[in-house]
């Protein structure tokens, strides 16, 4: 047997891994995300742990790899899966053994179940833990808070708490699979070698849906980036135009669209310095794109492309390889030739997985045989099949496969042989569900990427008035769809999500009729309306990490949604979702997309003469000019801006008007004419006034540090350090993290131009490692560059270009752009150089490029 690579959790901090029941507990589950996050510390929360049948390879995997067991409990016990004895809620508590443990109970609990109550027991019994008792989330987050902090003095180097990402950012990006892949060690060998050739700068894996193309591409960069090279992963399932390629293939390698800079150029610097392989995965249903692929490799003489298609791209850098299916035994094989065949290792390990202890035995071989021959060694249909060993012996799903296989192909002899093998598998599979699970397969395939549970649950409502236990039978049929693994797991930024593959998605979708579809269209963009409702206040608070997060994982149905409000030309609904994800699509780099959504929004207003409300053309014009100026000083965008502005003021939404006119100083102090400085201070004091009027701590946060950024470039440094000490005061008020990086990081560069040297190295210090718990690039940046500062204002020439070196690689390859004329530690680096430092600067510069950021601090402390 091949040995298991474990499944990594996607952070190298300390790990908290917190059990618990979902429903009844989740708001605690925020709270706990949201205390374990305030420490820097890792949340792994494993939202499917207290499934009906939980995938247990999945939880222990995340509980073996983290460090400390938080067990949340109430009245719930968990359901217990069949053929087991205990819930997924209890053997996560034994599996936690060996682990600083921290149990919160909460009270009262007058409905408690009585195996909880016997799990309690023990759970009192065990002198490794400690357990309180509490009554509501924010006393739980208290305690949390205490608990976790106490633990870490006690028992762990507090060094070890902040992020220590042991390779430059934005070097590996591919998806963590869930499972070993099984019987590809020779196509991962072959596919590595070729990629590995100087003549081969693009490879394609041939073969139909099903076949295991992008498992076999997630695997070979996966052992490329083990080896050291830098890979990025680009999906390209849920686009539906060439348009859409380049901002995926920018979101594949940590690219940040900000609007600053050209995408396109800004992907090319990503790839200007060093090797790279891309993996652009599913590109068939938009093979008018690869041009963009041309001219990614011809402006990048160091990038390697592997694509997935099922049809050659048929271009003259193309390698193709194609992926055939996985062994199955030949008709005179033995039976333990038989048992090592990748076909019948994969059905015995997927089967393993739903039926704990299942194995090949003497009674089952043959039947197991002829099921893998059947479905002609395609991975997908024998995983399909494999998923319903839980409720057939291998025997009974045999006779049931063949008489399924020969209905079902006969009604389809127009595909390919291996194709109408997986269109029959699927539809055999889901013709086993019982009739809500089919109604939920189809309404499902309405999403256009990965989803949460609650989305799922939200669109699978039935219309208001629905019976009460409607949302049970919601919750099997989507338990029922992931124990067939017709609905997939996944996660992405520590959000649990489902996936539908394609070929079932299309498949699901095939069964709606029009008013179905409609329908379902309707839920599925009222859901992530909703939530982006939801996440305007939520990110501008304590738990700001898990709403990005939550919003990032489920970014392809929020950009689906948006494309299909704009041209459906409902536009006021469009302009009201845009300005709902204002602050997530600033923090996450999405600043350029919604420009582009915007322009058409306007554009198409006037071309086709549609009535918009005020408010929508407030957005619009606003999304389309805030930004425009970086990448052309030439256009004049103030007009469109002073209108947004009136306009928004005119809706009554002071908030949106002070930030317009925060971007109408920025606009004013880039001028190519020469800034506007007067005119930018009346805008930028407006600004200031008009969030202060509104009660706005958020805003007034970043007006002031704005406005404090222009005093110090005037040389107005007690005035700077004021204004940035008030936005301090009002990041720490919203409890909102970033904010407070940002009006920090300020006053260190206020306190290291009068002097305080160590007190700016404190504030830096501070905002970085915040910021690497954040996974926020742009602070990272900028601590680096503060950081940098002080080296330099210290002497310390080699620790400064290697800093800012740092900084500069990490803006080059995330697509940050630091302003010019706001470059602040210009001046003490122009000093180090005249004190005749260049030479070490310049040299540590260029070494960092090659450095991680954990390295290069590393490095400066020694």
């Amino acid at each position: 047997m091949e040995a298991r690579a474990p499944i990594r959790t996607p952070d190298q901090r300390i790990r908290v891994f917190v059990s618990s029941t979902l429903k009844e507990l989740e708001p605690e589950r925020r709270a706990a995300r949201a205390a374990i996050e305030r420490l820097h510390l890792a949340p792994v929360m494993f939202e499917l742990g207290a499934r009906p049948h939980p995938p247990r390879s999945l939880y222990r995997s995340y509980l073996e790899q983290s460090d400390i067991f938080v067990g949340l409990y109430w009245e719930r016990y968990g359901w217990v899966a069949p053929d087991e004895e205990i819930s997924g809620l209890e053997d996560e508590y034994r599996l936690s053994d060996g682990r600083p443990s921290l149990i919160y109970i909460k009270e009262p609990a007058p409905h408690r179940e009585e195996r909880l109550h016997a799990l309690l027991d023990d759970v009192r019994a065990d002198d490794r833990t400690s357990y309180k008792s509490f009554r509501t989330p924010e006393e739980l987050g208290d305690l949390l808070v205490a608990d976790l902090a106490t633990l870490l003095a006690d028992r762990f180097d507090a060094a070890s708490a902040i992020a220590d990402p042991r390779r430059p950012a934005g070097t590996t990006r591919y998806p963590a699979p869930y499972t070993d892949i099984i019987g590809r060690e020779r196509e991962v060998a072959e596919v590595s070698r070729l990629l590995q050739r100087p003549d081969v700068r693009m490879v394609t894996l041939l073969g139909p849906g099903g076949i295991g193309k992008s498992r076999l591409a997630i695997e070979v960069g996966k052992a490329i980036s083990d080896a050291g090279g830098d890979v990025g992963f680009a999906l390209l399932e849920s686009l539906t135009s060439p348009e859409q390629v380049l901002p995926a293939i920018a979101r594949g390698v940590g690219v940040r669209d900000t609007g600053d800079v050209p995408l396109e150029s800004a992907v090319l610097a990503a790839f200007a310095d060093r090797d790279y392989l891309l993996i652009v995965d599913n590109m068939e249903h938009i093979i008018d794109a690869v041009g963009v692929l041309v001219d990614l490799l011809t402006q990048s003489p160091r990038l390697t492309i592997l694509v997935t298609s099922r049809s050659p791209l048929r271009v003259r850098a193309e390698h193709t390889f194609a992926v055939l299916p996985l062994s199955v035994p030949g008709t005179d094989d033995s039976a333990h030739a038989s048992s090592e065949a990748s076909a019948i290792r994969l059905f015995v390990e997927r089967a393993a997985a739903v039926r704990p202890g299942f194995r090949l035995t003497a009674e089952n071989t043959a039947a197991v045989v002829g099921i893998c021959r059947a479905l002609e060694g395609v991975p997908l249909a024998i995983e399909l099949a494999a998923a319903r060993v839980r409720s057939y012996t291998p025997q009974q799903l045999l006779a049931r496969l063949g008489s399924a296989l020969t209905v079902l192909v006969d009604g389809a002899r127009d595909l390919p042989s291996r194709q109408r093998t997986i269109r029959s598998t699927i539809e055999w599979s889901a013709r086993l569900l019982d009739e809500p699970a089919r109604e939920a397969l189809a309404v499902l395939s309405v999403f256009a990427g990965p989803f949460t549970r609650d989305a799922a649950e939200d669109v699978l409502d039935v219309a208001s008035g629905a019976e009460q236990d409607a949302g049970i039978d919601r919750e099997r049929a989507i338990d029922a769809l992931v124990d067939t693994s017709l609905l997939q797991l996944r996660e992405r930024g520590g959000v649990e999500l489902f996936t539908l593959l394609a070929l079932v998605r299309a498949y699901g979708t095939a069964q709606l009729d029009r008013e179905q579809a409609d329908a379902a269209r309707e839920r599925w963009i009222a859901h992530y309306v909703r939530l982006g409702v939801e996440s305007a206040t939520g990110v501008r608070g304590p738990e700001e990490l898990w709403w990005l997060a939550l919003l990032d994982a489920q970014a392809e149905n929020i950009v689906a949604v948006m494309r299909h409000l704009l041209d459906a030309r409902r536009f006021d609904e469009a302009a009201d979702f845009a300005w709902s994800l204002y602050l997530t699509l600033w923090l996450h780099g999405y600043l350029g997309v919604v420009q582009s959504w915007m322009t058409d929004l306007l554009e198409s207003r006037d071309r086709e003469r549609i009535e918009i409300r005020p408010r929508a053309e407030a957005v619009a014009l606003y999304y389309a000019n805030a930004i425009s100026f970086w990448q052309n000083p030439d256009l004049d965008v103030v007009p469109g801006l002073r209108r947004a502005a009136a306009l928004f003021e005119d809706e009554g939404d002071v908030s949106a008007a002070a930030l317009t006119r925060l971007s109408l100083a920025l606009a004013m102090l880039a001028r190519t004419e020469g800034p506007d400085v007067p005119g930018a201070t009346a805008a930028l004091d407006a600004a200031i006034e008009g969030y202060r009027s509104a009660g706005d701590d958020w805003g007034q946060a970043m007006a002031l540090v704005t406005r404090g950024r222009l005093d110090l470039v005037l040389g107005a440094v007690d005035v700077a350090r004021e204004r940035f000490e008030q936005a301090l005061a009002h990041a720490r008020a919203q409890h909102e993290r970033l904010a407070v990086v940002i009006a920090q990081h300020h006053r260190g560069w206020a306190r290291l131009l009068q002097g305080e040297v160590d007190p700016a190295d404190a504030d830096f210090s501070e905002g970085l490692d915040a910021s690497i718990a954040m996974a926020h690039d742009e602070g990272i940046a900028y601590g680096l560059e503060g950081l940098g500062g002080v080296a330099a204002v210290r002497g310390r020439a080699a620790a400064a270009g290697l800093l800012l070196g740092a900084a500069a690689t990490l803006r080059r390859r995330t697509g940050i752009v630091n302003l010019a004329q706001f470059a602040l530690y210009d001046p003490a680096v122009a000093a180090l150089r005249d004190a005749g430092g260049g030479d070490a600067f310049d040299e540590a510069a260029a070494r960092a490029a090659t450095m991680s950021v954990a390295e290069v601090l590393d490095a400066v402390r020694e």
